[in-house]
């Protein structure tokens, strides 16, 4: 080992997937209304579909895995959701906790809402709850020092375990007879 370890070591990042932020042209606001009418699962990231919602990875993930339940009916406002869709949005958050599990072990979730600008939504007129995996001492310096986040793996190959995974875990019962 080099005396210069760790900075020569350290000093790139090599984050390929990134460039997809890059490249595109502007935040499209419209692509939760999108992936709930697609019927091109993979290309928007949806892992799995109900009658009343669906969940789907963030392309933009605060860590490795992180997915989003969301409602198709597009409403900023919580209250304004049938018991079905609060129903169903929470055992997809269920799934999902069922799926991070089997596909990358999360040991821990942050799950929740961000409603409204001033919460942080990014999305403020069509609310979706983040179930974000977590792992024992999976913090780091890298935020606080430079601002960056470290994601350990590429969405594509995520987007491939998590369907692999829900093949395995999925029963009829669990599918709730949705679509």
């Amino acid at each position: 080992m080099s005396s210069e370890f760790p900075k020569r070591e350290i000093e790139t990042l090599w984050c390929p997937w990134r460039v997809e932020y890059f490249e595109r042209e502007a935040p499209d606001k419209n692509f939760l209304s999108e992936a709930a009418r697609t019927s091109d699962d993979a290309a928007h990231l949806v892992v799995t579909r109900r009658k009343n919602a669906f969940l789907m990875m963030n392309r933009y993930p605060y860590a490795v895995g992180h997915l989003m339940a969301v409602p198709y009916r597009k409403t900023a406002d919580l209250a304004s959701l049938g018991e079905n869709e609060i129903v169903e949005l929470w055992n997809l958050v269920t799934h999902a906790q069922a799926l991070l599990r089997a596909a990358i072990k999360a040991q821990g979730f942050n799950v929740g809402l961000n409603l409204g600008e001033c919460a942080g939504a990014g999305i403020v007129d069509h609310l979706h709850l983040h179930i974000v995996p977590r792992w024992n001492a999976d913090t780091n310096f890298m935020p606080i020092l430079t601002g960056t986040r470290m994601l350990s793996e590429g969405l594509r190959t995520l987007y491939d375990k998590l369907i692999e995974a829900q093949a395995r875990i999925e029963t009829p019962q669990s599918r709730g007879g949705g679509k």
